[in-house]
């Protein structure tokens, strides 16, 4: 960013009452704990507020990338020239109307299923622990243990780049394997829509509970990480690639592939970027020589 669009940003933000910083460590502001410093980090509290970030960015020409709880972020050891959007409080809020639970970008998705299990509402177990807010498990289309993001949101609230308002439904959020409109769109998720079955709370409950416990047995929940480094390969699985290669271990710097879970890669304390991306590159053109399947990184790389 020039000082000109700097000083413009800081003005406006300033007169439209939004929080922001500038110089702000993104490394504080991801599950990795990786990543250095953006021009300007703005914190919306509202979807009007949200909807001007999103305005201005535009009418002042700035690169900007939308974060929510980050935990699918690696963030460049350089950090962002732009401005990062932050959505979080403020913008958490959940509801339910009758088998519908409607959340904020910025809600918890654990919260989120947990409202769903307090109203006995059925089809959202798969997503409890899985780390992140609402906004980026739509943008990513999230899913484990079977379920996806597809299988449950029935409408999404956005806003364009210019801040205008839009309501997309299944057939037009393009949902794919950890993808969806918004990855290239530019568009902002504001508010979701989840459409679930009235099921036994006692169920609900006790399948959480199962897919926790799987979590906390099989992932290194201990160490810094941003989930699954890499996406599933058709016909074969990331992990056990990787395992079979014997990379359990492999280390550049502070990072390095779980000892625990061989789909993760985990910060050691200190780890980069760059360290980062040189074992997810040498895991990929290893196993790439050793088994023929190509590894394709889950973990978004923010520059």
């Amino acid at each position: 960013m020039t000082e000109q669009q700097i000083v413009f940003l800081r003005s406006a933000l300033e007169r439209a009452g939004i929080a922001f910083r500038c110089g702000e460590a993104l490394s504080a502001h991801t599950s990795f704990r990786i990543g250095g410093p953006a021009a300007v980090f703005a914190m919306p509290a509202s979807s009007g507020q949200l909807a001007e970030c999103l305005r201005l960015c535009r009418e002042a020409d700035v690169r900007r990338y939308l974060l929510c709880k980050g935990s699918n972020i690696l963030f460049a050891d350089e950090g962002f020239d732009g401005a990062v959007i932050a959505v979080g409080e403020g913008m958490d809020s959940i509801r339910t109307e009758g088998t519908r639970i409607v959340a904020g970008a910025g809600a918890s998705l654990s919260r989120v299923c947990l409202a769903a299990r307090d109203a006995g509402l059925t089809g959202l177990e798969f997503a409890y622990g899985i780390p992140g807010g609402v906004g980026g498990a739509v943008y990513m289309n999230a899913g484990a243990y079977g379920g996806e993001m597809k299988d449950v949101v029935s409408r999404v609230h956005c806003l364009d780049e210019a801040g205008n308002p839009h309501w997309l439904l299944p057939e037009q959020l393009a949902f794919g394997y950890r993808t969806s409109c918004f990855e290239h769109s530019g568009w902002a998720v504001d508010e979701v829509e989840f459409t679930l079955r009235p099921g036994s709370r006692e169920e609900i409950a006790a399948a959480m509970e199962d897919y926790l416990a799987r979590r906390k047995t099989k992932q290194p929940l201990d160490k810094p990480s941003a989930g699954s480094a890499f996406k599933r390969p058709q016909g074969a699985f990331a992990s056990a690639l990787i395992d079979q290669c014997g990379l359990k271990g492999y280390q550049v710097g502070g990072a390095a592939i779980s000892e625990k879970h061989a789909g993760f890669i985990v910060n050691l304390g200190g780890a980069t970027c760059a360290d980062v991306l040189a074992v997810a590159d040498d895991v990929s053109r290893i196993v790439r020589e050793k088994t023929g399947f190509v590894l394709e990184k889950e973990i978004r790389v923010v520059r």
